[in-house]
């Protein structure tokens, strides 16, 4: 009898851009998926964390992140949604000022800004960083 060990979860290494507004953070779905997402998504090879959050922030929502003002304020590791059983996300969370009005744009079919009562309509890494933002006073 040979036992074959199991191989760790996966784990998914992805970037976003944090902008709350009046207390409400922006967060956008794709077609054919259920709950809300950050803009954002993974980084392309050789591709830095800001220049990762740039891109998908202009590629999804239509804004030029401006140099300079990144800051990275939360790293979230939590259960990725609508992935292999047991795979997990680690979110890197980052703010930045914007240029630009946010609209859908790509494979965006909806925005909304969700606050704290709305947290179950997100991923659950998402659901996390709006407990985290709750608590500190920025998402009401």
């Amino acid at each position: 009898m040979s036992l074959t060990p199991s191989s760790p979860p996966a784990v998914i290494d992805a970037l976003a851009w944090v902008h709350v507004h009046e207390g409400r953070l922006l967060c956008v779905r794709t077609e054919g998926v259920d709950l809300f997402y950050l803009p954002g998504g993974k980084r392309e090879p050789g591709e830095s964390d800001e220049a990762a959050v740039a891109r998908e922030a202009r590629e999804e929502v239509s804004v030029i992140l401006r140099p300079g003002t990144f800051r990275r304020i939360a790293v979230i590791d939590e259960v990725a949604h609508a992935q292999v059983p047991g795979a997990r996300v680690r979110l890197s969370c980052h703010t930045a000022e914007h240029d630009g009005e946010i609209a859908v744009d790509n494979e965006i079919a909806e925005l909304a800004w969700i606050g704290f009562a709305d947290r179950e309509r997100c991923a659950p890494a998402v659901r996390r960083l709006v407990e985290l933002l709750h608590a500190e006073g920025t998402v009401h």
